[in-house]
This record gives structure tokens, C-alpha cells and sequence, in this order.
């Protein structure tokens, strides 16, 4: 077998008394897509926050690609390959959406190319009839897009997705969905979701977070039918 992209050996990060993520052994794999989900407070964003640089965990360590990243700035691993897409959307809504993702663009393109990754991007976004538009005056889906393509044009080799169909329409969703399997064909991703429809549509395994742990780590069939999941977390959302 080949060696994971990322890797976290007993990674643990403790705030005070409180044990937030502890001792998580977690791989995945080259151009892997994998969901994380479990209940509010059972360490996922923490667990996200180390895997870029946001927060520095209490011990163990973070290894992508064999390197060990655990005590890595944030900026050092974005340089590195990871990029992150988060739940609120960090966009510039003083700008249109073509300048945002030409920002974005012109770190990794040459100046010539850049226009054409721009033109790209917005396509592969469904952003192309918006490009001109402020981000502030967009609808949630497509400030969510546009974020997804700033990530994108930096040519990350993993992503990660927090709560990416949050607050979004059937239709949205639907669209979002279809965006991160595309992605997927070519990126490894993780994606954070409580969407159980979202995960359904995307999902093959799933890790699922309890209590700063890793609970069960299944294809999403055997998570949908595991009862201890459904206890914890899934209730009535698994029967819908």
C-alpha cells in the first residue's frame, strides 16, 4: 500500500481541564474523499484547526505526505498543499467575485495565465454570470462557491470542507454536491458536515467524532444502520 496523504498519530489538543480532541489516529489516503461527522462539541473543528496550522496540538503529531506539520504555521501549510474552505465564508465583499478569485490565482499563476485560470475557475464554479458582482450582495450558496474557488485556484492537494451546505437551498445543496464529487476526481478532500442528505450524496466512509474521539470509522451504509451512531448522533435524521 502506498503511504496516507495525511496522517495524525494520538493527536490530542486539551484547553485547560478540557480534553477537546484526544489521542486521534486518523489516515487518509491519496485522492480520498472522507466525511467526518458527530455531534456538536465532539472535536471537529478543533481537529480541523490542527490539521492547518490554526491551533498547535497538546501532543502528538500531524504527518501530510510522511512530513511531520504538527508545530507548523498556518501559512507554511497552506504553502505546502492544504487548504481550507470554512463555514462562514472568508471572501473580500468589497470586491467582485472575479477579483476575489484573481487574487487567489495570480499567487501560483504567471501573470499571463492568470486571466485564463480566472475564467476557468468562475466556469467550473457556475460563478461565470455573477463574475462582475460584489461578493457582499450574493446569495449564501454562491458566497460559499465563490470561497470554494479561491481554495481551488491555490491548487491545494487536500481540502478541507467545513459544513459546506449550511444554510443552503435544495438546489444549492444539490449543485454543491456535484462540485465536491467533481473535485474529488482530481483532489483529496475532508469535509465536516451535519447534513445527513449532503453526506449521503458524497460520502463512501465516514469517522465519526464523540467526545474528542474517534467513535466508528465505516462505509456510510453501515454508519446509516449503526445503532450506537444513531444513539449519539444520527436520532432521527437516519430514518428520513
Amino acid at each position: 500500500m502506498s503511504a496516507p496523504l495525511l496522517e495524525t498519530r494520538d493527536l490530542s489538543m486539551h484547553f485547560g481541564g478540557v480534553k477537546a480532541v484526544r489521542n486521534v489516529n486518523f489516515t487518509l489516503a491519496e485522492g480520498e474523499l472522507r466525511c467526518l461527522i458527530g455531534p456538536n462539541g465532539a472535536g471537529k473543528s478543533t481537529f480541523f484547526k490542527m490539521l492547518t496550522g490554526q491551533l498547535q496540538p497538546s501532543q502528538g503529531q500531524v504527518l501530510f505526505r510522511g512530513n511531520d506539520i504538527s508545530n507548523a504555521h498556518a501559512h507554511d501549510i497552506a504553502r505546502l498543499g492544504i487548504g481550507i474552505k470554512t463555514q462562514v465564508p472568508s471572501v473580500f465583499d468589497g470586491l467582485n467575485v472575479r477579483e476575489n478569485i484573481w487574487l487567489a490565482a495570480s499567487r501560483i499563476h504567471p501573470r499571463k495565465a492568470v486571466d485564463g485560470a480566472v475564467d476557468e475557475m468562475l466556469d467550473r464554479m457556475v460563478l461565470t454570470g455573477v463574475a462582475n458582482r460584489l461578493v457582499g450582495q450574493l446569495a449564501h450558496g454562491q458566497r460559499q462557491w465563490v470561497e470554494l474557488g479561491i481554495v481551488l485556484s491555490t491548487d491545494p492537494e487536500l481540502i478541507l470542507l467545513d459544513e459546506p451546505a449550511a444554510g443552503m437551498t435544495h438546489d444549492e445543496v444539490n449543485k454543491t454536491a456535484e462540485l465536491v464529487r467533481e473535485i474529488n476526481r482530481s483532489k483529496a478532500l475532508i469535509v465536516v458536515e451535519h447534513d445527513m442528505q449532503f453526506i449521503r450524496m458524497i460520502a463512501k466512509q465516514v469517522t465519526v467524532f464523540n467526545q474528542g474521539s474517534v467513535l466508528v470509522e465505516d462505509a456510510v451504509e453501515n454508519i446509516l444502520r449503526n445503532p450506537l451512531v444513531r444513539d449519539i448522533y444520527l436520532g432521527k435524521q437516519a430514518a428520513a
